[in-house]
């Protein structure tokens, strides 16, 4: 007997006492493996740094197991069971072995039999050398004369049948037609793996990253591409990059025969002459043989290196890589030996894919992953867990936790450096270091956020990151990327390096985002400039920096940027306080950027900087905009929520245009006066009447006025702005007149009127003289819906969106094939019955959404252009929606309501059919060999899908044609050949129910396994549960299956999960299974050609289904939910290790395969 352990560097004694907890416990007997293979063996562990335990003492048979071996067994995590021809010669052994099997059951003891020149038969059926040693014990029995005794062994020889017969039963490793070295190597990396024992130093304690964890083990394990893969990690710095490499390599590094970490490369090159050299000569040990011939040129090194990594399969890992010179340098050229792995972390994702690597003809297949903030609950524990050495915060500290959890926005080195700073401090010292974090420069948490910023190859790029760090995080970005160019800043580049080093994202609505903490470095940067003289930096946003410097009147040319916003700020505090004279703004030269929300100003506003580029004035109190402002140069002018009544001159008709009235605010003194605006934003202004003298805005190319109650027209001058691009109306609920001539602007992409009621009647419907009004009722168009008939749409439009505008189907009439550019449409929250006609006739459409619309009830003929279907509708009741598709579909992404019950009846074509039994046809049943069943019709319902018809009732008894049963959740059978074609099988499965609250009835997973063919598939109903009364439920499925899936003669077995609704209360009492036919009559299979016909069924495109172990799991979720990973749930069916070959399904309702072929095994024509 050997103990394993990982957690002891004592030599092996026998007479060693186990106070610690052991890794493995290894069960052998005899000389006859003893002496060779067992010696080898331990050796082997011994080397991958296992501490092994070896008993050398005699075993003798018929003795009581020793106590200390019981202990070791119980203590240990896992048992390694070498079965021999001696091994049940010792009754130590049996005794050991039922031992351990009970443990699998109560402790989840990791089991590996190992078959060393036995056969698995002869132990499970006690033959051979197994046989001869049980039949001694049975003489042995029988010659007892104590009856005590007698009685004894016969307990002891029943229980060591059984757990030979069980240890046989279980997967193992056979030594026969193997390398015995070979054979050791592959026990000790199984044992390795399935405890996690790290082989180089304690695995980093990783809170709150298990879905990283997991996609990483994944990506590692995935063995289907035959060429080698990199994986690059990416995050800002002090995200978890480092401890999750190291994490990953710690866990599987044994795996592979070759392999190397690198860490902190990046601060081992910089400044250090030999640096990369060092680096090349650590990785150049690692993966070959050692030479005792030193080099000093990197090139020649390189060179050993991309030899090595050619003919071996290696698993490295290179942390923190920050240039293409270390790239090169450490993975040359000439690529890897099929089935190696690279992982890379570095604050860079451009460097990967332009390394010297992926210039050549055969370039290794390449995945980002990039590491995610933790979530509020793992960054308090993480937090926690170094402030006060537990998951929660003491009491009293909980609200300053809640305040630096928030602040560090999930970052994990923030929190462990703030938990350790914090480490034994009163909560008055934890509120003031929080009060001081945004004010240090200095700290290690900036520091390491600052090497990303360094790392920025141009001045401009940094220039980009200190403006939207100060003024631009969460706008929009083409909103933004439109001022900073005005500032003569390059954007392209610029946006992309900042992307690549993750200082900078995108967020869902096209807004810029940025870490906390990231921005927070950013102005500490620009602090720099001038820590103690603000008015010497080149931009403010602290209120208290801006008050000195206006006050003092200190601004000089080098600011080019200020933004100060009053809102927040409690009017006790400093409002009353402060009052802006504009003066003081006179001698900012050099100021483009400038913010003064909920300002009050005193003086002329001409004092205001020429060079203004971007000025924000949200809150701006006046009525009309001063005429003195400069704003020759201005390119973006953002008025949200002001009291301006009306901008520029507004005319209804082309011939007022010499009769101008001047309007309150009007800005038409020159016509030159914003000639360079490009962005106009009068969001929110409540007070606002109408806008308009658009001819004095040729450069527009953003209007943008939303949410303006009051606004009644947009003047008809709009059509001067050639270059407009975008303009958004939305939930202007009060304009009575949009521009006759929006038709006419050609460069007009999106065009937004969300929540302008466009369906009701206060609409003045113009130029509708009473003949062509009458003309549309006759054809059964309401007329109070006639806005939308007033509205020229510009042929350019790219995205339209209605949304919220209580427009029925009716209210489609115009034919929009005109709009022959558009590939976004929103109908979203509209009374619409079904998809409006004028859709299906948009030549380009992409993307079409309709959530929420509560009257939906048919979705069908949708153009086959479209990629994403977007029908969510939040509402407990599901809606009785029918969708189809064209046959020539593109493959599509789509969004639905996922309900817990099934709704009476839902049609989403190539996804899931349910309709009510009563409305199925007879002889589809009959198709089925559903025949005789004593149904309540009305009261149950129908569910197809991916090829399976499936439904549930109340009954206490199988259908009288359900042939072969068996009692509990499985069964196994042979499929019986017949000179028929087999079509498919009846599963059927009898649930008794106990302690029930209500009716809800859970679904159960279905597993059927075709041993023969080696293919299982795994079907989870799309309807999580149903209303079912009675104690006793039967669940029935008809499965259709191909030739090439099953056929006569395949060995078949079944299994109804019970692990999945066990909170239900519901047992299997007995299953069973009936075989269909096919009888040769073309009218039953035109019964089944439809359901054959759909795309993703057995048989068909099921490829985004598969795991990479080969299974295929049957859940409808998979469309909408892209994912490689598999969820927890299906682990217990397919392994930790499985993952999905596809990371997400490309839908298409109907396949191409003839009606006529769908019998004979679905193949594709």
């Amino acid at each position: 007997m050997v103990i394993l352990s990982e957690l002891s560097k004592r030599h092996p004694s026998s007479s060693s006492t186990h106070h610690n907890k052991d890794d493995v416990f290894l069960s052998f007997g005899g000389l006859d493996s003893h002496h060779s293979f067992i010696t080898y063996l331990h050796k082997a562990l011994m080397d991958a740094n296992i501490t092994t335990f070896l008993d050398n003492e005699e075993i003798k048979t018929g003795e009581d197991l020793k106590p200390e071996l019981k202990s070791a067994i119980k203590a240990s995590k896992a048992s390694i069971i070498v079965l021999s021809n001696n091994y049940a010669a010792s009754t130590w052994c049996l005794d050991e072995l039922v031992l351990i099997l009970e443990q699998r059951v109560t402790s989840n003891h990791i089991v590996i039999p190992v078959f060393y020149h036995v056969e698995p038969a002869h132990v499970r059926w006690q033959e051979g050398s197994f046989g001869d040693s049980m039949a001694k014990y049975r003489e042995m029995m029988e010659a007892e004369s104590d009856a005590n005794k007698r009685s004894q062994w016969a307990q002891k020889i029943d229980r060591w049948n059984k757990a030979l017969r069980e240890v046989a039963d279980l997967k193992g490793k056979d030594v026969k037609g193997r390398h015995e070295m070979e054979f050791i190597e592959e026990i000790v990396k199984d044992i390795h793996r399935r405890l996690r024992i790290s082989s180089r130093s304690p695995l980093p304690q990783l809170i709150g990253m298990v879905y990283s964890i997991d996609f990483v083990t994944s990506w590692l394990k995935d063995a289907s591409s035959h060429t080698s893969d990199i994986l690059t990690i990416l995050g800002i710095g002090g995200i978890g990059k480092t401890s999750l490499a190291k994490y990953i390599y710690g866990l599987h590094c044994n795996d592979f025969h070759t392999s190397s970490y690198i860490e902190d490369i990046s601060r081992r090159c910089d400044g250090k002459f030999n640096g990369l050299l060092d680096i090349q000569k650590q990785l150049c040990a690692d993966i070959s043989k050692t030479s005792s011939i030193q080099f000093h040129d990197v090139s020649i090194y390189t060179s050993k290196i991309e030899n090595a990594l050619a003919r071996k399969k290696v698993f490295l890992v290179l942390d923190d890589i920050s240039s293409l010179d270390q790239l090169d340098a450490l993975l040359g050229s000439k690529g890897f030996h099929p089935g190696s792995k690279v992982i890379v972390t570095t604050k860079d994702a451009w460097l990967i894919e332009s390394c010297a690597l992926f210039k050549t003809n055969v370039k290794p297949k390449h995945t980002k992953h990039v590491v995610k903030g933790l979530y509020t609950p793992e960054s308090q524990k993480l937090l926690c867990s170094h402030a006060f050495m537990c998951n929660d915060p003491k009491a009293g500290y909980e609200e300053v936790s809640e305040k630096l959890v928030n602040y560090c926005e999930g970052h994990p080195m923030a929190l462990k450096v703030l938990g350790r700073s914090l480490h034994n401090r009163d909560v008055s010292y934890w509120e003031e270091y929080f009060d001081r974090l945004k004010k240090e420069n200095d700290s290690p948490i900036n520091n390491v956020m600052r090497m990303s910023f360094d790392s920025l190859p141009f001045k401009h790029n940094k220039d980009i990151f200190k403006h939207i760090a100060c003024f631009f995080v969460g706008m929009d970005k083409d909103v933004t990327l439109t001022i900073l160019e005005a500032c003569g800043l390059e954007t392209r580049t610029g946006i992309t390096n900042l992307i690549d080093r993750c200082l900078l994202s995108i967020g869902w609505d096209n807004k810029f985002t940025m870490h906390q903490l990231v921005q927070d470095m950013g102005r500490f940067i620009v602090c720099e400039e001038s820590p103690n003289k603000p008015w010497k930096r080149s931009r403010l946003w602290s209120r208290e920096d801006i008050f000195k410097v206006l006050k003092l009147k200190k601004g000089t040319i080098n600011l080019i940027g200020l933004a100060l916003d009053m809102q927040r700020v409690e009017k006790k505090k400093l409002c009353t306080s402060f009052e802006l004279e504009t003066d003081a703004l006179s001698n900012l030269d050099c100021l483009m950027l400038l913010q003064l929300n909920y300002v009050h100003m005193n003086g002329s506003y001409g004092n205001f900087p020429e060079d203004l580029r971007w000025l924000c004035m949200h809150g701006f109190p006046l009525k009309s905009i001063p005429s003195d402002l400069p704003m020759e140069n201005l390119v973006a002018l953002d008025m949200s929520y002001s009291n301006i009544e009306s901008f520029g001159i507004c005319y209804s008709n082309p011939q007022r245009l010499q009769k101008r009235q001047k309007l309150i605010g009007s800005c038409s003194r020159d016509r030159r006066l914003l000639g360079s605006l490009k962005i106009l934003n009068l969001s929110f202004c409540e007070q606002l009447y109408s806008v308009g003298g658009f001819d004095e805005l040729p450069a527009l190319e953003r209007l943008i006025v939303t949410n303006c109650i009051r606004l009644h027209e947009v003047c008809e001058s709009i059509e001067q702005c050639y270059e407009l691009v975008l303009v958004d109306l939305s939930y202007c609920i009060n304009i009575r007149k949009l521009p006759r001539n929006l038709g006419m602007l050609k460069k007009v992409k999106t065009l937004l009127l969300n929540g302008c009621y466009l369906g009701e009647s206060q609409i003045k419907n113009r130029n509708m003289t009473s003949s062509s009004i009458q003309k549309h009722k006759n054809i059964g168009i309401n007329t109070s819906d006639l806005k939308l008939l007033t509205i020229s749409l510009p042929r350019s439009l790219v995205k339209l969106s209605f949304e919220n505008n209580n427009l029925s189907s009716e209210s489609f009439p115009m034919e929009l094939s005109c709009l022959s550019m558009l590939k976004e449409l929103c109908l979203d929250e509209n009374p619409i019955v079904s998809l409006p006609n004028c859709v299906r006739s948009l030549p380009r459409i992409k993307i079409l959404s309709m959530r929420d619309c509560k009257k939906l009830m048919s979705v069908e003929h949708l153009p086959p252009t479209l990629t994403y279907l977007d029908l969510y509708f939040d509402s407990d009741k599901p809606l009785p929606l029918k969708v189809s598709f064209d046959p020539e579909m593109y493959p599509l992404q789509f969004s639905i309501d996922w309900k817990m019950n099934a709704p009476s009846s839902f049609d989403f074509e190539g996804m899931v059919k349910i309709q009510p039994m009563a409305d199925v046809e007879e002889n589809l049943l009959c198709s089925l060999g559903w025949t005789e069943l004593n149904l309540h019709k009305s009261e149950i319902q129908m569910c197809y899908e991916f090829g399976i018809f499936s439904t549930i009732y109340g009954g206490e008894e199988m259908p009288n044609w359900i042939t072969d049963r068996s009692m509990g959740p499985s069964i196994s059978f042979t499929i019986p050949s017949s000179p028929k074609q087999f079509r498919g099988l009846n599963l059927c499965d009898l649930c008794t129910l106990q302690f029930r609250k209500d009716d809800s009835l859970y679904f159960p997973v279905i597993i059927v396994s075709n041993k023969t063919k080696d293919r299982t598939w795994i079907y989870n109903n799309y309807v999580f549960k149903v209303s079912v009364s009675g104690d006793c439920v039967i669940f029935l499925s008809h499965w259709m299956f191909g030739t090439n899936e099953m056929e006569g003669g395949d060995h078949v077995t079944i299994t109804v999960s019970e692990k999945h609704y066990c909170v239900a209360n519901q047992f299997t009492k007995e299953c069973g299974v009936s075989f269909v036919y096919d009888d040769g009559e073309e009218e039953e299979e035109d019964v089944l050609g439809y359901y054959k016909s759909w795309n993703h069924i057995i048989g068909g495109d099921l490829i985004g289904f598969q795991t990479t172990t080969g299974e295929y799991i049957l859940n409808n979720m998979r469309f909408m939910v892209p994912d490689i990973l598999v969820s927890h749930f299906y682990r217990q069916f397919v392994g930790d290790d499985a993952t999905y070959k596809e990371e997400q399904v490309c839908f298409r309702a109907l396949s191409q395969r003839k009606s006529h072929i769908l019998g004979n095994g679905y193949n594709e024509v």
